[in-house]
């Protein structure tokens, strides 16, 4: 399937052309919630599991990343690494599609043998620590970091000084959403005195083009977390108060 037309945000800042009709289904597809049904006290969290259960969205989002790279031949990447944990959903298709390694970026403390750590580093959320394993990749390899959003850009720097760190370099990182307002390229362009300045990063939608229309909160008064025993009741009831 061929790519929508790709422009350009900014500074080695790609992005999906919004106006195109496949991208507007993309973006319609990923629901949000606001601070009470969060699991983070942001005022907008992007759900992609809006992505992942709806199997014809899900494989249009894997063939357009898929796409992007492949066109690059033999200059394309050698490897495919997500992070923990949402990189996981699009990263392993993308690979494999490529018939490249997969390789997980993940949380200290979550990985068996050697590892290579970040360093802690600050996120919107928290601060956290995150590992490669020793030999996940070397010198000369060509990663693609995949996440499912950019925000502030310290999850994805931490990324880029690991696969740095194991002699390797970061072809692009690649990510479902954009929250151009944080500025997370801007700051991972100017890490470092521009230590990654020229390390492009590519996303599919721009967080304007979802919509308040997009944002999934129950009816005021619907508990955070229900029983097992009581989720059938419960969906029936969130569905006829949002018919009225």
């Amino acid at each position: 399937m061929p790519l929508p037309a790709v422009v350009a945000l900014g500074a080695q800042h790609f992005c999906l052309d919004q106006s195109d009709d496949q991208v507007k289904r993309i973006a319609k597809s990923l629901p949000w919630y606001g601070p009470k049904y969060s699991p983070h006290d942001v005022p907008s969290f992007y759900d992609v599991s809006g992505i992942t259960e709806d199997p014809a969205v899900f494989q249009l989002v894997v063939d357009f990343f898929v796409e992007r790279y492949r066109s690059q031949g033999e200059d394309g990447p050698t490897h495919i690494a997500g992070f923990d944990a949402r990189g996981f959903l699009f990263g392993p298709p993308i690979a494999l599609a490529l018939k490249i390694p997969f390789v997980m970026i993940r949380k200290a403390g979550k990985l068996p043998g050697v590892l290579v750590t970040s360093g802690t580093y600050v996120t919107e959320y928290s601060t956290d620590e995150t590992v490669m394993r020793l030999g996940s990749v070397r010198a000369g390899d060509r990663v693609v970091l995949v996440d499912d959003l950019i925000a502030t850009g310290g999850t994805a720097l931490a990324g880029f000084d690991l696969v740095d760190q194991l002699g390797a370099r970061v072809h692009e990182f690649a990510a479902m959403v954009s929250l151009p307002f944080l500025d997370g390229v801007g700051k991972i362009h100017a890490y470092k005195e521009g230590k990654y300045k020229d390390v492009p990063c590519f996303t599919m939608v721009d967080d304007a083009s979802i919509g308040p229309e997009m944002c999934s909160d129950p009816p005021e008064g619907t508990p955070r977390m229900v029983s097992a025993e009581q989720a059938g009741t419960m969906e029936a009831d969130i569905v006829a108060k949002r018919a009225c």
